[in-house]
């Protein structure tokens, strides 16, 4: 009888729904059965076809309700709880094998650390923090790789702020971002340890180097997320972010290759403490390409730094206005308050498109993400789109006239009303009790 267990295949069971639970949520299970065993009714609940379910539980993945269950046929009950608890059916380990990869060779989790000049950019150790979050689901290590020159005191750094190990590629060749030297510095480091994970900053060098690699390692990249989960059953990567212009919420997997990667941007991940004098393992990669093979050069580099411009991601106290404003000239009344507060001004997508305020105040998701302690939103509705670059501030004053705006939901504080006649008063008032006293510093 033992010999017998130790052959059967854990039990799948069927898919039942729970009565009195599904919301019609938009036939979600039937789209995600992939042996068309789900039917829907005229009231919009599933009905399960036994004799086409496999168990694959897809269908429970995606119901937003927890409206279904598994059941086992009587035969299957029997079977000793320890089968159903095995890691992986044969059927699913087959799944994570096809495609020509073999995703269980793959552990760990990476987070690529960008740096200019030693410095590095502070969406790194941001990354290092959901990545910590992610490496103990996976019971796995977490790891930094930094390419560079003189680049050996980020290691300690990386340390601090969670890192177990650093991948280290130190040369000349290294002292400036180049496609061709850190892709392949990046590849042969994946290739050769393979992470299963990798995360890098959705910045402008991110960017340009996770596309790299990704077409070079022939994997997928979800780019921008706001979310990163593990599915802890298949080792999976949930990656979330907006879709269809912002309108949704999409959660993306990469099923079949390796590694899974990823793009976050500055500051919608929160920064772990630092822990001073926590130690890793450092371990130094011999860098193999030759500067007479990279095609291009850096023959200077010259600062760009305009007076007008302003990082609005910095920023502690941002005022923002949108299509509320009406004209450019409107935006001095924001100015007023911004210099009160000592914070800078902000806006929404439709007054950049108006040409009331220069792009680089965009807030949302063709602009900046930001994350300062206070949000102060003026005559802006809140599309999804400029919701997700700023939802995470630590408190939000919404100011519009329509009491359904959409960012009256994410705001701590809404005021319906006239933002004109509003803001004057706040104004006059903090000009009264002294503003900076009244705001965190």
């Amino acid at each position: 009888m033992e010999e017998k267990l130790k052959k059967k295949k854990k039990p799948r069971g069927k898919a039942l729904l729970i009565q009195g639970k599904c919301i019609a949520c938009g036939a979600k299970c039937q789209a995600a059965c992939p042996t068309d065993a789900v039917e829907m009714s005229e009231s919009g609940e599933p009905i399960f076809e036994d004799a086409k379910c496999i168990g694959c539980r897809k269908c429970i993945k995606v119901c937003p309700a927890d409206a279904i269950e598994i059941i086992f046929p009587p035969g299957e009950a029997a079977i000793p709880s320890e089968i159903e608890s095995e890691s992986l059916s044969d059927e699913e380990e087959t799944e994570l094998k096809k495609g020509g990869v073999d995703v269980l060779a793959w552990k760990g989790v990476w987070v690529f650390v960008e740096q200019t000049d030693g410095v590095a950019h502070s969406v790194s150790w941001e990354l290092l923090g959901v990545g910590r979050t992610l490496a103990q689901d996976l019971g796995v290590e977490l790891s930094a790789f930094i390419l560079g020159s003189n680049i050996k005191a980020l290691a300690d750094e990386a340390f601090g702020y969670g890192a177990e190990k650093v991948y280290l590629m130190d040369d000349p060749i290294l002292s400036h971002y180049r496609t061709e030297p850190y892709l392949h510095g990046s590849i042969s480091l994946i290739r050769k340890c393979k992470p299963e994970i990798v995360l890098m900053g959705a910045t402008g060098l991110g960017r340009d180097l996770a596309g790299a690699v990704a077409t070079e390692l022939n994997t997928g990249l979800t780019a921008d997320c706001t979310g990163l989960t593990i599915d802890k059953k298949m080792r999976l990567l949930e990656q979330t972010r907006p879709a269809f212009g912002g309108n949704i919420m999409a959660t993306i997997l990469t099923e079949t290759a390796r590694p899974q990667m990823a793009s976050v941007r500055p500051h919608v991940m929160s920064k772990q403490d630092f822990m001073p004098g926590r130690k890793g393992e450092t371990i130094i990669e011999p860098f193999t390409l030759p500067e007479r093979e990279v095609t291009t050069k850096v023959l200077e580099v010259i600062n760009l730094v305009s007076e007008s411009s302003v990082d609005i991601s910095a920023a502690n106290i941002i005022v923002s206005g949108g299509r509320g404003m009406l004209n450019a000239d409107n935006f001095k009344l924001l100015q007023n308050l911004a210099d009160l507060l000592g914070g800078v001004v902000g806006c929404s997508r439709s007054a950049v498109d108006a040409g009331w305020i220069s792009p680089d105040r965009q807030v949302g998701q063709t602009g900046k993400t930001v994350k300062p302690k206070l949000y102060i939103a003026c005559g802006i509705s809140g599309a999804i789109q400029h919701l997700v670059g700023m939802q995470n501030a630590d408190y939000i004053i919404a100011i519009n006239k329509d009491k359904t705006a959409p960012i009256f939901e994410v705001a701590h504080l809404g005021i319906v009303g006239d933002v004109f006649q509003i803001v004057p008063v706040i104004i006059e008032q903090l000009k009264e009790r002294g503003a900076k006293s009244m705001v965190c510093e």
